[in-house]
């Protein structure tokens, strides 16, 4: 059953332990860092509610009858693919601008391991009954779902055990109820988020040692023994008439700190398993990485309108050298697109009955997204200009001793006036140019793991079977070089 926004709201827990800028939050809620997210995940909740944006973000469920969220749906078919790409793009459309965190790219990550359910029956049948449950828990109750992935990880040179044990999460203890663990994760949107997949960072699971870190699980973050230790928010700092993006969907990305914190037997999806450790790891993004790539294809569409606005207002958009550039975006956006599609069209079944993109076209598109970013964002810069860094705050248009010289100098014609001049520049800055804009390039590049675990994805799933079977006819090399197979 879809949740209302107050339903989500009262869902956070009043005595959670979330610190930002040295000092305990009193109320999530209505906190300036969090205040302008936490509304837009509610607005979310009640999209789906809302006749213009019930079916696009909701679907009812011929069992039960129920609605449940399109983005938590198992997907089986390609048109479930097709929907869910729909219904980002509408909650994008209501954002007005990129949110990474609206449950679907981190629900994805469990598909996976529902793919891995032989795995997981090899450790004890009882954690692959625990990942349908909880499959099928966020269809029906459709919690706020994040991840819980990447740990400080202390010095990479030193094996965890080397160093303070705590570097990553691990299994302190069992108990008749459950096990105990402790450590830290980093995670976007933790600290107003309702659960989150754990699971373990990049290792040598090869080394028996490491078992006590092979553990993944769902965590209540209402859980007692859970710290919130936030990143300064954007929001707040600045006005939003200087600052839309920033005061409006900006994420606070978090440090859980895991106090020997208790999860329940029931929670748990894998523990003291390498080969399920190594599985996961291998296949976390075979879902996720589709919304993950799409919310790229949105902020190409940002660059893209923002740098075509202000060519168009100054009248350089007929200049060819201009043109050239918009084009380069436009191949950027396109060449995303393209993957995406192409991936969903080319689905494959996977272990688990679902459909999977097609994943060596899918992970190619997550490094064309990430690799070529910094370089799409320096050509917005220059097609919007200097003025971007240059152009004075709302309050100074506003003012009577120095708004008419800026209505003087920012006013073009009777189309351009200068209010909406200092708007776009000012939408262009907090896309391009501002301390937000510099956290969403770094994010990107690593939020779905470091740009070498891309490719080494890439790599994993790419078909080299046939440039090698090609270039052997072609070079008519004897069947010794494959050692007599055919």
């Amino acid at each position: 059953m879809i949740r209302t926004g107050q339903d989500y709201l009262d869902s956070l827990a009043a005595d959670r332990d979330v610190w930002v800028d040295g000092e305990r939050v009193k109320d999530i809620t209505t906190h300036p860092a969090f205040a302008p997210i936490v509304g837009l995940r509610a607005r979310i909740y009640d999209m789906a509610h809302e006749a213009a944006t019930e079916d696009l973000l909701s679907y009812v469920d011929e069992q039960t009858g129920e609605r449940n969220s399109v983005a938590n749906k198992l997907p089986k078919t390609q048109q479930d693919w097709v929907d869910k790409r729909a219904a980002v793009d509408t909650v994008l459309d209501e954002a007005r601008g990129v949110v990474t965190r609206v449950g679907d790219e981190t629900v994805g990550e469990m598909w996976s391991l529902y793919d891995g359910q032989d795995v997981l029956n090899e450790v004890d049948p009882r954690f692959s009954a625990n990942i349908r449950r909880h499959v099928d828990r966020a269809v029906r109750e459709d919690p706020f779902h994040v991840s819980a992935n990447t740990d400080p990880k202390g010095d990479r040179s030193k094996r965890p055990q080397d160093q303070d044990p705590d570097m990553l999460l691990h299994v302190v203890r069992e108990t008749d109820s459950g096990i105990v663990v402790r450590g830290a994760k980093y995670e976007t949107a933790a600290a107003y988020a309702n659960q989150a997949f754990a699971k373990p960072t990049i290792a040598n699971w090869g080394d028996a040692e490491l078992s006590d870190y092979a553990v993944g699980f769902i965590l209540d973050m209402n859980a007692r023994g859970l710290k919130y230790l936030c990143r300064s928010g954007f929001a707040g700092r600045r006005g939003p008439e200087d600052y839309p993006l920033s005061n409006r969907v900006d994420e606070v990305d978090t440090l859980v700190i895991f106090d020997d914190v208790q999860i329940a037997w029931e929670d748990v999806l894998f523990y003291r398993h390498t080969r399920a450790a190594t599985f996961i790891r291998a296949t976390l993004h075979r879902y996720s990485a589709l919304p993950f790539t799409q919310r790229n294809l949105r902020l190409a569409d940002l660059m893209i309108g923002a740098a075509l606005w202000n060519v168009r207002q100054t009248g350089l958009e007929k200049q060819q050298a201009v043109q050239e550039k918009l084009a380069q975006l436009a191949c950027y956006r396109e060449g995303i697109n393209a993957h995406l599609t192409a991936a969903i069209v080319m689905g494959q079944p996977s272990p688990g009955g679902l459909l999977m993109p097609e994943q060596s076209l899918l992970y190619t598109g997550r490094v064309l997204a990430t690799t070529q970013l910094p370089a799409m964002m320096h050509l917005a810069r220059e097609l919007c200009g200097g003025q971007i860094c240059i152009t004075p705050d709302a309050a100074s248009f506003a003012n009577p001793d120095t708004g008419p010289w800026l209505e003087k100098y920012y006013s073009i014609n009777e189309n351009w006036v200068a209010e909406d001049r200092r708007k776009l520049l000012a939408f262009a800055r907090d896309l391009l140019n501002s301390d937000y804009a510099g956290h969403r390039l770094t994010f990107q590049l690593f939020a779905q793991s470091p740009p070498f675990a891309h490719l080494a994805a890439v790599y994993r799933n790419f078909d080299w079977s046939g440039p090698l079977d090609l270039v052997r006819s072609a070079a008519d090399l004897s069947d010794r070089v494959t050692g007599g197979a055919a």
